[in-house]
């Protein structure tokens, strides 16, 4: 092997770094802008309230109207939910006219799948999933706390998107976002927080209405209004509308939130259909 002289070695040494540098993808101003901080920040804040109670009660309240504008009472209802955050199984009874009570029913509330959005607590941050899951799918559960912070080091992570636009509008600031990656699962378009506290007040992501049968499936638009509740964040509102060229019913969707309630236990048998024939007569109202 030839023996290269320090000098010259030194040089190539020198060369090759600065050919290194000059073909190395350099940080770009996307990755590290300011608005994309402050969405970090803004995330940090939601997900501090992390993970939720481990219950939540509340009563959700769907409407729509028919393609002619009219009332659609048959997917017009109101649910009573007892929810386990863990793995968001849930006990639901629906209401009729007159405050009666139907039949028993296993629930799993989720967004962007055939089924009603929630729970209240959800992380509005979470991605998708890849495919549409059953009800019997049992999701990951969250994380059981926030991660450790090693001295006065934030890192920002993996951003999923890149902040467009900040604008102040009187004691909120609105944020716009575009994916980096993966849209459909990657869902949030623009965030409204508090400008002092980071606390979300309202959010714009995507969803998906379902028409059976089939799962006909049309892109949606939620409007999600949020609230704080024991000093947690919690959905109070959605407001839903397809934008495609769906013209048919429930074109429009409102979701509504009520009652809502953090019990610190119920019983294991809510989570359990094969239980409720049994405990009928224990059933909540």
């Amino acid at each position: 092997m030839q023996c290269i002289p320090a000098k010259r070695l030194c040089n190539l040494v020198a060369l090759i770094a600065a050919l290194v540098a000059s073909v190395a993808p350099q940080p770009s101003s996307a990755a590290i802008s300011k608005g994309d901080e402050l969405l970090v920040k803004i995330r940090q804040v939601f997900r501090s309230h992390r993970p939720p109670p481990p219950y939540v009660a509340y009563s959700l309240v769907r409407q729509q109207q028919t393609e002619e504008g009219f009332p659609d009472f048959i997917w017009s209802y109101t649910y009573h939910i007892w929810c386990r955050t863990l793995d968001r199984a849930a006990l639901g009874r629906k209401v009729y006219r007159g405050d009666a009570r139907g039949p028993l029913e296993f629930l799993r509330p989720e967004f962007n799948e055939a089924r009603d959005p929630g729970p209240p607590t959800a992380d509005l941050f979470e991605r998708a999933p890849v495919r549409p899951q059953p009800v019997e799918f049992v999701p990951t559960p969250e994380p059981s706390g926030m991660p450790a912070t090693i001295g006065s080091v934030t890192a920002i992570g993996e951003l999923e998107y890149h902040v467009t636009a900040v604008n102040t509008e009187g004691e909120l600031l609105h944020l716009s976002l575009r994916p980096i990656r993966d849209p459909d699962r990657n869902r949030l378009r623009e965030v409204y927080v508090d400008k002092l506290t980071y606390e979300l007040t309202k959010v714009i992501a995507t969803d998906k209405m379902f028409i059976e049968p089939g799962y006909e499936v049309h892109p949606q638009l939620y409007t999600i209004t949020m609230g704080m509740l024991d000093g947690r964040p919690v959905v109070t509102a959605i407001h839903g509308v397809t934008t495609d060229d769906y013209y048919g019913d429930g074109r429009e969707v409102d979701y509504t939130f009520k009652d809502i309630k953090f019990p610190s236990s119920l019983p294991d048998w809510y989570f359990d259909a094969r239980s409720y024939a049994m405990h009928s007569e224990q059933a909540p109202l």
